[in-house]
């Protein structure tokens, strides 16, 4: 399966969300973020709370070239030029809302199409 680099600023919804979400279909997976936040959204860890994903005690990473290296696919969600970019990787770009500080209703919203991408990723 392939190696999956989800990235986005804050490292504290999106990408979290994917990389739990393609954690549980059995692929390896990693996240970070161009400017990562203090800890993770609340909406997102109670929006996965709820489809029986524990991300309670993960923490927002920096990105860093080592990540980028690492994957085969790199999965970028409103980072911009801070993503880098390597030669013979992968990118796929998401147009996703940032969850920062939404509703509950709104992070399941974001959970569900996140889920149905990563379903998506295997055509990668």
């Amino acid at each position: 399966m392939t190696r999956v680099l989800f990235v986005c600023v804050e490292n504290a919804g999106r990408s979290q969300i994917a990389q739990a979400l393609y954690e549980r279909r059995g692929g390896e997976a990693r996240s970070a973020g161009s400017k990562p936040a203090v800890e993770l959204h609340e909406a997102v860890v109670e929006a996965l709370e709820e489809v029986g994903i524990d991300v309670s005690g993960r923490t927002p990473k920096a990105l860093d070239r080592e990540d980028v290296e690492w994957a085969d696919l790199v999965v970028t969600m409103g980072c911009g030029d801070a993503c880098p970019v390597l030669p013979g990787k992968r990118y796929v770009d998401w147009n996703l809302p940032d969850p920062a500080g939404v509703s509950l209703a709104d992070a399941r919203e974001i959970r569900d199409e996140i889920a149905r991408r990563v379903e998506e990723l295997s055509l990668y």
